[in-house]
């Protein structure tokens, strides 16, 4: 049908545009993790590191990144579909300088109850008082960062809104960059001068988040919109906007809960295990970049777009492509990450103070974290048709499920598991919110293709395995090799498994397998 094909193709094209701009923002964001690696390896500089950022990211990732922009899309893409983009820009103004004000009070009284804040996330570091002190300091340094992400994250969901999003995602790049360059700048000055080198790094980030926001105003100003911002919590749009985030906070909050149980239990655990799971979950988070957040961005427009108009066997189309989309990917990735873990971390982070019994333990939880990738990828393409149809309860619910799986998992093995037992615990988790949204969403949406999906997901499994059976018998011809011919026999061997594994998608379909590399969908 040529409306839903139109459909399919708005997402793809969006979802290709976020993927390239994830794409880069993703391997520099590995590049930042190699030269934290590199100069400060898995000890207690990066430790106290980890913890320092980890908590402006908390808020970062509960109300800039998560529930702000997917509350603000929702309503800035059904008021303009009703009022035209005159009046839109009006309320844009309005939730900007709302939303600026509150979290300019939250970094405030972040910056007050550092302290306490770090001995909340991480217990284990009372015992040796300068990492405490260091992580305190670094914690402080950062806490600005919440303003300028939260500022950028509204100014994304503007320009996804109108259909702009390889800028938006590129932004991230931006602050990678900046980040990484203004980084080891400071580290050799610091270095010199007998300052913390670490320190180097924490500025790098602020100096970063300013940069994202800048790189992402011309693009804005081009489409129309002027900063007359003003303070307006009472304007019926603006609070519909806090309306439909409150649910979301409470569902991100669990989110951030789970993250907030990691970081406690891996604080206990043998020093380096919070930066072994930090380096994990970033490779991890390469591939759910590349495809899950990118399929994310693009669909929330999409699927707000056809339930203000309350096109639901639209939406039901729209769903059932973006999660043959999205496991197309996933599936390869997991596998791909759980059989070539060793080797990838070996030549992504193994150098300078980061050493082969890193790697080991690095590989180990990629491995772990790896089990959850399809479970995380239909969970991004998931929640937001719960979003647009104005039931955010139900990703609130499912997140809660996650944390109580993933602290039962963590509290029962941690003393047998150590460190690992914290990766575990979070796969285990996601997976259980994806398995409930699924759920619900399936008596929610009835009349889903369900022969369609399982029929499409058979094909994947089937062209995956092929996959993981040629990545399992090259990683054994590779691993006597060393320096760069091991180097270019892991990108040799990588590039032939997702050769093959798109060929076989090509011959044995799904057609969606292949949407994000072609310039419209067949027929």
């Amino acid at each position: 049908m040529p409306q839903e094909q139109q459909t399919f193709k708005k997402i793809a094209s969006g979802a290709r545009a976020v993927t390239i701009a994830v794409l880069l923002s993703r391997l520099l964001g590995l590049v930042r993790e190699q030269v934290l690696a590199g100069f400060f390896g898995a000890g207690l500089q990066m430790d106290a590191y980890v913890v320092a950022y980890r908590i402006p990211n908390l808020l970062r990732d509960l109300l800039a990144e998560g529930a702000l922009a997917t509350a603000f899309v929702t309503v800035f893409t059904q008021h303009k579909e009703k009022y035209g983009l005159e009046k839109t820009w009006r309320l844009a103004g309005k939730a900007l300088g709302t939303v600026l004000i509150l979290v300019v009070f939250l970094v405030i009284l972040g910056e007050i109850f550092t302290p306490y804040l770090v001995a909340l996330l991480a217990p284990g570091f009372k015992a040796n008082p300068y990492k405490f002190e260091l992580a305190t300091f670094l914690t402080r340094i950062m806490f600005p960062f919440l303003a300028l992400i939260s500022v950028s994250a509204v100014i994304a969901g503007m320009l996804n809104a109108l259909g702009t999003f390889f800028l938006p995602a590129a932004s991230s790049a931006v602050f990678n960059l900046v980040s990484i360059l203004t980084g080891i700048s400071l580290y050799f000055v610091f270095t010199n001068a007998g300052n913390t080198p670490i320190v180097a790094m924490a500025i790098g980030v602020v100096i970063g988040g300013a940069a994202q926001v800048g790189v992402q105003i011309p693009a804005l100003w081009q489409k129309g919109f002027r900063f007359k911002l003003s303070f307006a919590p009472k304007d019926p749009y603006v609070r519909q906007i806090f309306k439909l985030m409150a649910p979301a906070v409470i569902g991100l909050s669990a989110v951030q809960l789970n993250i907030f149980i990691n970081t406690y239990f891996a604080s206990l655990c043998e020093e380096g295990s919070l930066s072994w799971l930090s380096y994990a979950f970033r490779l991890m988070y390469v591939p759910l970049g590349l495809f899950g957040v990118a399929l994310a961005t693009a669909i929330l427009p999409v699927v707000s777009a056809q339930a203000a108009q309350k096109d639901l066997t639209r939406l039901r189309s729209t769903y059932f492509s973006a999660v043959l989309m999205a496991q197309s990917l996933a599936l390869p990735s997991a596998v791909g990450l759980i059989i070539l873990a060793q080797p990838i971390v070996k030549v992504i982070f193994e150098r300078g103070k980061f050493g082969p019994e890193d790697t080991l333990a690095t590989a180990t939880a990629l491995c772990l974290f790896s089990l959850s990738l399809p479970a995380y990828a239909l969970t991004k393409v998931t929640a937001p048709l719960f979003y647009a149809l104005h039931r955010p309860k139900i990703p609130m619910l499912s997140s809660f499920l996650s944390v109580g799986v993933n602290l039962f998992t963590v509290v029962s093995l941690i003393k047998s598991l150590g460190f690992k037992a914290v990766a575990l615990g979070m796969s285990l988790g996601i997976v259980a919110q994806a398995l409930f949204q699924l759920f619900v969403l399936v008596r929610t949406l009835k009349g889903i293709n369900y022969y369609g999906i399982i029929n499409g997901l058979s094909r994947i499994l089937i062209a995956t395995t092929g996959l993981g059976l040629l990545a399992f018998y090259g990683a054994k011809h590779i691993e006597n090799l060393s320096g760069p011919n091991f180097v270019f026999g892991l990108l040799g061997l990588i590039s032939l498994c997702a050769a093959f594994y798109f060929s076989l998608i090509k011959l044995l379909g799904p057609e969606e397998g292949l949407y994000l590399f072609k310039l419209r969908p067949r027929r």
